[in-house]
């Protein structure tokens, strides 16, 4: 216990799912947590206070230290709005957890510009929202010779990284463009002692219980006293570990479900063509005909 006394933490999408059990085991290790939560519905309409409230309150009846937020992430005033409430309430911020997200799911000759902004927005633009603020924070307190030991970690998924799920184009292209971002975040923000990783989840939660198809995957839940492999809870543990002061990683990928733990890697070579001189179009021809 106590991997995480004295660090300060944004979680966003704390309220319910995934990112409620981000912000207990933070809190449960000895974290101040701010809960993010706007609170919508699956497809990002509406707010609620509730389910962040209920957290940070959660955390508090614990012994723990927490307070709510319902800043929006996709809002760039929001998002800075949220990094400097942390800092108001706890002096710093050390940990940023990007969770936040929202579904809208349609088949690409369907799916509407609406389907396809919000999504990039919560996801996409919510994250590097959340990343720039957070930075600049970091840049400053680097700047002024103070020794700084953050960590980011982002939220990618199966989908938009190693299992495409059709009528998901919106999700899975920012899911890409995080574990993208990530990657670039952590060349970048390291001279400022910024560790950047993402994981990319599988769990029970209201968006994976939403989407056609894993619904049923994910909806029957294991006899009382077997491990429920599917269970939001068992996420959380890699991304305390990733937010650990002495934590090593950074510019990583990880994929985490029940009991297991992957790293993976991004696009790679795995065949090469090669020609003596510029390229025809029959060239291309016969070098590739092998690889359809």
């Amino acid at each position: 216990m106590g991997s995480l006394r004295g660090r300060v933490a944004i979680i966003t999408g704390a309220g319910r799912g995934i990112g409620r059990e981000h912000a207990l085991l933070f809190a449960g290790e000895g974290a101040s947590v701010v809960v993010n939560d706007v609170g919508g519905g699956n497809d990002g309409t509406g707010s609620d206070s509730g389910p962040a409230q209920d957290v940070a309150d959660e955390i508090t009846a614990a012994g723990g230290t927490a307070v709510a937020d319902g800043s929006d992430v996709a809002d760039w005033r929001g998002a800075g709005a949220l990094v400097d409430r942390a800092v108001a309430e706890f002096g710093r911020l050390d940990v940023l957890v990007n969770n936040a997200g929202i579904l809208r799911d349609a088949f690409i000759a369907g799916m509407d510009e609406e389907q396809w902004d919000s999504v990039l927005g919560v996801h996409l633009k919510g994250h590097f929202a959340m990343l720039r603020h957070a930075a600049g924070h970091w840049k400053q307190r680097s700047k002024q010779g103070e020794d700084v030991r953050a960590a980011v970690i982002n939220t990618a998924s199966a989908s938009g990284t190693f299992l495409p799920n059709p009528g998901q184009a919106n999700y899975g292209a920012a899911k890409a463009g995080i574990a993208a971002l990530t990657q670039v975040a952590a060349a970048e923000l390291d001279r400022y002692g910024v560790r950047v990783n993402a994981i990319a989840p599988i769990a029970r939660t209201r968006l994976t219980l939403a989407t056609p198809g894993m619904g049923a995957l994910f909806d029957e839940e294991p006899d009382e006293g077997e491990f429920d492999a599917f269970s939001p809870a068992n996420i959380a543990p890699l991304v305390a570990h990733l937010a650990a002061e002495d934590c090593p990683f950074t510019g990583r990928v990880f994929s985490v479900q029940g009991g297991a733990i992957a790293e993976l890697a991004g696009w790679h070579d795995v065949r090469t063509a090669q020609v003596d001189g510029p390229w025809t179009v029959r060239d291309v021809e016969r070098e590739l005909a092998a690889w359809a």
